[in-house]
């Protein structure tokens, strides 16, 4: 599910409140039913605020034909579970297309951004369940609800095997989508009468429960290094690239990967061997060098986008990385294209 309850930060992006307003319009059109129960802007009838804390939203659609919404990319704030009891969707998750079919069980981290549909939802029936469980980074320690009846040892483990792999896709069993039936048939008496909260609680802890158990059938490998500090700041360090105009200090990027400033500089050091304040520099100066050779735009627009705050501390600061004015290396740039470039009718 697309919809976010109000503002929650993942990496190095702010995502603001999203009320699936696609599915809200195709349902109230009669082409998909709908039945949840959720929080903030998610979805479905409201959950009151002491009632099944942590769940952000849990239902399933029913669309009887092919529609012609889907939900794009997105992270949720919680942990979304979803099996696709019937039809076909298109889901990707981290840039990579995985289609699915009857069966099919997906799980998905805050940080794994995901879509489905492909653009479009299929003739599909699918449920979901998104749980909070106050994590943003994959570093970050998970708070199960205490509502859970799991064991101290069972829940680590499901933790450990949650934090440490992140295959999206798996092969869903009888007991997952016998779960998820009775969680779809609560929901929907939820919608007429008050939400059946004790068996609601039991639902959703035999769904987790059957869930441990499928991991722990399957072993997947695991990986200590994708709970560490490290892979966040590598996370947020990939994304940079993409948000160099924004007015980046060392304390805004320790904040948005969840660190301390002499944590995350650590690591941005081990990763980059660079200060975080010095590979942002460089990642400016690369786009702007990009950019004075690919296009026509003033110089003083180039630094602005790229993050500089004044053309003179840009033309300060790419003097000193590149040894000449960014005006003398667009000149030597595009002569050296020209020289190079075939003569006319060859």
């Amino acid at each position: 599910m697309s919809g976010r309850a109000n503002i929650f930060m993942a990496g190095d992006e702010r995502y603001h409140a999203d009320t699936c307003t696609a599915l809200i319009a195709a349902n109230r059109a009669g082409e998909v039913a709908f039945s949840a129960l959720a929080r903030g802007s998610y979805p479905g009838r409201k959950l009151p605020a002491a009632m099944l804390p942590q769940v952000c939203s849990v239902g399933y659609w029913d669309a009887a034909h092919d529609q012609a919404w889907g939900l794009g990319e997105h992270r949720n704030e919680g942990i979304e579970i979803t099996y696709l009891a019937n039809g076909r969707l298109g889901f990707r998750v981290d840039g990579s297309a995985h289609p699915l079919g009857p069966g099919d069980l997906t799980i998905t981290r805050p940080w794994q951004p995901h879509s489905v549909g492909d653009p479009a939802v299929a003739s599909s029936r699918l449920y979901w369940l998104i749980l909070d469980v106050g994590v943003r980074q994959p570093h970050q320690a998970w708070q199960w609800p205490s509502w859970l009846v799991f064991s101290k040892a069972d829940l680590r483990d499901l933790t450990a095997l949650l934090r440490e792999n992140e295959h999206p896709v798996w092969r869903g069993t009888p007991e997952i989508e016998r779960c998820f039936g009775e969680i779809g048939r609560l929901a929907d008496e939820s919608q007429t009468g008050d939400p059946p909260v004790t068996r609601l609680v039991l639902a959703i802890n035999e769904l987790l429960v059957c869930v441990h158990e499928l991991l722990r059938a399957q072993n997947p490998p695991r990986k200590v290094s994708l709970t560490l500090g490290e892979r966040s700041v590598a996370m947020f360090l990939e994304r940079l690239r993409e948000r160099l105009a924004e007015p980046w200090t060392l304390e805004i990027m320790a904040e948005r990967t969840g660190l301390g400033r002499t944590r995350f500089a650590h690591h941005c050091r081990k990763l980059t061997n660079l200060a975080p304040m010095d590979y942002l520099r460089h990642l400016r100066v690369e786009e702007a060098k990009s950019r004075l050779t690919a296009t026509d735009a003033p110089v003083t627009d180039i630094a602005l986008d790229c993050g500089f705050g004044s053309s003179a501390y840009f033309a300060s600061v790419f003097r000193s990385a590149v040894q000449c004015t960014p005006s003398q290396y667009r000149t030597r740039l595009t002569r050296t294209s020209h020289k190079r470039a075939p003569a006319a009718g060859c």
